[in-house]
């Protein structure tokens, strides 16, 4: 991973790029909400998969800012699956993370945080884990005027039977168009998650629409290819309010 960390920090010197990340990419940032502050994503839907068999969640995620360069996150899914057999739902796994951004400098607009996240068995019918998860990424960004390059990796602690742990992580770019859109790219990677299972890399573009008043509109989505052979495909929407 030392040499996967040296070419990151490299396109994040050389790449000119700006200020608003995470939801709805698959890439995050380092970025905490303001201390004091809250970030509500909801209604919220994600979902990925390949043909008529995908799986995902509608939900909720609530953003905290407790501290300076502290933020708590609580997600709250409800899960559904679809297959040959139909469609299935259940209350899905609850996640809780902390993001700390331990680095940054204001002058270079470059920053640096840890995530870490768990998530808890409460899921019904089958529709999560059955065990606690664990998720140990880095993410860093870099600013300059409109323009943001952000991302990094992690380990993924993923106990139970035919499970394996894994390393995911990804590179998004994003620009303010206007004071009020953002448009951006990215190209995420996991590796596989069960034994006998292979990787996947996955690439997107999203947009960020700020509403009137404390309302924003958030939307992504592209392909995904499996190692091997296979394609898929992602998707993210989401309503965000900020106060």
């Amino acid at each position: 991973m030392s040499r996967l960390a040296s070419v990151f920090g490299l396109v994040l010197a050389l790449i000119p790029v700006a200020a608003h990340a995470g939801p709805p990419f698959l890439t995050d940032d380092p970025e905490p909400t303001d201390t004091g502050h809250w970030e509500i994503y909801a209604p919220l839907f994600a979902a990925d998969g390949s043909g008529s068999s995908y799986e995902g969640e509608f939900g909720t995620e609530i953003n905290y800012g407790l501290a300076p360069r502290v933020q708590l996150t609580l997600d709250l899914p409800v899960a559904f699956a679809h297959d040959s057999e139909g469609m299935h739902w259940g209350a899905g796994d609850i996640g809780a993370s902390v993001k700390y951004q331990f680095y940054r400098d204001k002058a270079a607009g470059f920053s640096i945080a840890a995530f870490p996240a768990a998530t808890l068995p409460t899921a019904s019918n089958g529709m999560g884990a059955g065990r606690v998860t664990a998720f140990l990424p880095v993410w860093a960004q870099k600013d300059a005027g409109p323009w943001s390059v952000f991302g990094g990796c992690g380990y993924a602690i993923n106990p139970g039977s035919g499970n394996r742990d894994y390393w995911t992580g990804g590179v998004a770019v994003t620009r303010e168009v206007t004071k009020r859109l953002l448009l951006g790219t990215e190209i995420d990677r996991q590796g596989p998650d069960t034994v006998g299972g292979r990787g996947s890399t996955s690439a997107g573009v999203g947009a960020i629409v700020d509403l009137n008043g404390p309302l924003r509109l958030l939307a992504s989505g592209g392909p995904t290819w499996t190692d091997g052979g296979g394609r898929g495909f992602h998707a993210f929407a989401a309503l965000g309010l900020d106060f």
